[in-house]
């Protein structure tokens, strides 16, 4: 039986299995395999998930939801707890979850340099969320995110869904969207910091949005986009990811 959602979980309760062979072949699914999946709700990808793969982590943040977490398998273990706070488990090689919506953002980031045996992410999420990931430089859709999954990953697969998959159903589309680690550039953290102060001012040009996020002056924030080819007028949209590498570098 469905239990009433919690809204400031962003809770929609994955209820058609017919979606599941989907997400197993998108996360390519191997017996040797051991996975981290956050928000498992009701259990219905965990159980799926349990019969196919070596171990699962599974991270609920809704206490109300134990009763149905319980007999997943002896080689499930379920973590009450916000999976933003809680120590994730470093042993974990794929990423495979109807992710929340409210913290699909900042898993994905917070995972690519966090959990760095992660090799695959399979994740359902809202369909404008999947589309940043990948977007292109110079449209609406592209942000810090996006620079920072694409310098780190490549995506593999893409499957948009129905929103009758879920209870209750959502008043945004979905989609399942798969990516394999491709490579990790050095001194990630610095790159991060740099990406984030980028776009958190995004009307701004970069000069004035490094300055006014602490991590670098107007001056030497100039500099290094002159050391790039850019300009100071330039705004962080306008950079592809490989060049937010060399702007940190040359921001040393």
């Amino acid at each position: 039986m469905l239990r009433t959602v919690k809204k400031e979980y962003g809770q929609h309760f994955l209820v058609d299995e017919n979606i599941l062979g989907v997400i197993g072949r998108l996360a390519a699914l191997a017996p040797e395999d051991v996975v981290l999946e956050i928000g498992p709700g009701h259990g219905v990808l965990t159980r799926y998930l349990a019969q196919r793969v070596r171990h699962v982590h599974a991270v609920e943040i809704d206490q109300e939801l134990e009763p149905m977490l319980h007999g997943l398998g002896e080689n499930v273990d379920v973590v009450f707890g916000d999976a933003l706070r809680v120590e994730l488990p470093q042993d974990a090689t794929k990423l495979v979850s109807n992710l929340p919506y409210n913290v699909a953002t900042p898993i994905i980031a917070e995972s690519l340099d966090g959990l760095p045996n992660i090799s695959l992410w399979c994740v359902m999420v809202q369909r404008e969320v999947a589309d940043r990931f990948f977007a292109s430089p110079n449209t609406k859709a592209y942000g810090a995110v996006s620079v920072l999954v694409q310098l780190v990953c490549e995506r593999t697969g893409f499957h948009p869904v129905s929103r009758t998959v879920f209870r209750p159903r959502p008043n945004v589309d979905s989609a399942l969207v798969a990516f394999r680690r491709a490579s990790m550039p050095e001194d990630f953290a610095r790159v991060k910091d740099v990406v984030g102060a980028a776009f958190a001012h995004r009307r701004k040009t970069l000069p004035n949005s490094l300055e006014l996020a602490g991590v670098a002056s107007r001056a030497a924030a100039t500099a290094a986009l002159d050391a790039i080819g850019r300009n100071a007028s330039t705004r962080a949209e306008a950079l592809a990811p490989p060049e937010f590498v060399a702007l940190a570098e040359a921001l040393r």
